[in-house]
């Protein structure tokens, strides 16, 4: 029997998450979460199959909290669900670590059989997603300098392109200011940039920070 976590702020989505599981004959909803802090507290003190996680939750983001669960406990498979477009969150979580990304429209059975996949350790997206994909794997030297960057590696970058000290960002994202300057260092690296004015002025050209 699968155990599932589900993490969602809306108890009434998490009401109709439970009954659809509660229909499979091999899962059942172990525990349930509001907000990326409760997701990390439960999955530190408990024992899943599989997390079905939201992006959109109060405090950290889903992708935030993505990523502390593949550095925790980088065997758990994680299911994002999300309101928002495939393409607007899909590659970054995948990216991240996701084992799969389904948007909240989908239909029951899709969201068993993508449990049910994940759960052997295998990824599941939708067949237009895997169109997406395959288009962008194509087109992977055609992107953005910016594109190329983890969801964290962005995070960081943005915050010194807005002009924060290391010390500052590394007090901010709770890490310290080593990893911060490693970041730096990889993002320099990644972008083809010299220093953090290049990266300010190119965040700015491209309206990635006010």
């Amino acid at each position: 029997m699968l155990k599932i976590l589900i993490a969602d702020d809306h108890p009434v989505f998490r009401r109709g998450l439970k009954q659809i599981i509660a229909e499979a004959s091999d899962m059942v909803v172990a525990d349930e979460a509001s907000d990326g802090r409760e997701v990390l507290s439960k999955v530190r003190a408990g024992n899943y199959d599989v997390v079905l996680l939201d992006i959109s939750m109060p405090g950290r983001n889903g992708i935030d909290v993505l990523a502390q669960l593949i550095c925790e406990k980088p065997r758990l498979p994680v299911l994002m669900l999300s309101m928002h477009p495939e393409e607007q969150y899909a590659v970054r979580a995948l990216r991240v670590g996701a084992s799969g990304y389904l948007t909240k429209e989908s239909a029951p059975e899709e969201l068993v059989a993508a449990i049910q996949k994940v759960s052997t350790g295998g990824k599941y997206v939708s067949a237009s997603l895997g169109e997406k994909l395959a288009s962008i794997v194509q087109h992977e030297a055609e992107q953005l300098p910016h594109e190329r960057l983890s969801h964290r590696e962005y995070q960081v970058m943005c915050l010194i392109a807005s002009g924060r000290a290391i010390t500052e960002i590394a007090k901010e994202l709770s890490l310290s200011v080593k990893t911060i300057s490693t970041y730096r260092s990889r993002i320099l690296q990644k972008m083809k940039m010299k220093n953090s004015s290049e990266l300010t002025r190119y965040a700015i050209s491209k309206s990635l920070i006010d």
